[in-house]
């Protein structure tokens, strides 16, 4: 199943999405496999990654779910990467750095477990991953590989520090890495969504959270995990070949107008 436009044609392409089992990950994996990608669904729960995978399948495109925990040792994260390749068929083309863990608590209620872990799955599995995917990329011709960041990197919060912290984090190791990867082929580029409607945010309390964080925005709404997507997708077509190193706001206007 491909686009009509061949610009936005990802046909033949081998994708990575972590954490798309449900969210935006899986509104990513959904839209790259329906523009003729195949695609690898990862993240811990079988059961929701088998659904999702099924669902592309059903839709007429290519996916496979391959179980990954992002909180494992350096070496566990490389055979984690050889693991996506061989269920591929061949090296990595496009690599959607998706998965995340926000502790919705502040400084003095973090415990350690969960510091430990953010910094894992939020910056060290990143770096881990593209060292490992982004050398066969080059070598197969090129790629592309996309950082989902967060608004909140951009302004202070009295809860979610560590979680705003890495995705600054993230967002950085993005800028560097267009710099070192895009002269060999490689494009590297953030999406950064604003307050977005995902199963993090499904309850009722932290429904009524989104839904005041965005009322004065331009938007006046919260986003959806389709319309992160469709920036994903867009920033790994051959439509924008030479956009490198930026940091696209997909947020309704919330960095741009925010006053409180």
């Amino acid at each position: 199943m491909t686009t009509t436009d061949p610009s936005l044609s990802l046909a033949g392409r081998r994708a990575v999405v972590t954490g798309s089992t449900s969210g935006i990950g899986a509104a990513t994996v959904r839209l790259l496999a329906a523009r003729g990608a195949h695609v690898v669904v990862t993240g811990r729960d079988k059961a929701r990654g088998d659904t999702v995978a099924d669902d592309v399948r059903r839709e007429g495109g290519s996916a496979v779910f391959v179980p990954s925990e992002l909180t494992g040792s350096p070496d566990a994260l490389r055979d984690t990467a050889r693991a996506w390749s061989d269920a591929l068929g061949g090296p990595i083309d496009l690599l959607v750095h998706n998965a995340a863990l926000c502790p919705p608590v502040d400084t003095f209620t973090l415990t350690d477990a969960d510091l430990e872990a953010t910094l894992a799955v939020n910056v060290r599995a990143p770096h881990v991953l593209t060292a490992a995917l982004a050398l066969p990329m080059i070598e197969a011709g090129g790629g592309a590989i996309v950082v989902i960041g967060s608004w909140m990197a951009t302004v202070g919060h009295a809860f979610v520090g560590l979680y705003s912290a890495t995705k600054a984090a993230e967002e950085q190791l993005a800028r560097s890495w267009a710099a070192e990867l895009g002269p060999r082929g490689v494009r590297v580029n953030t999406v950064s969504p604003g307050a977005t409607c995902t199963p993090i945010n499904a309850d009722a309390d932290a429904d009524e959270v989104v839904a005041r964080m965005t009322a004065g925005t331009p938007a006046g709404r919260p986003g959806t995990p389709d319309e992160i997507a469709a920036a994903v997708a867009w920033v790994v077509s051959d439509q924008a070949a030479y956009v490198h190193g930026t940091t696209i706001a997909v947020d309704g206007g919330i960095t741009a107008t925010r006053t409180a």
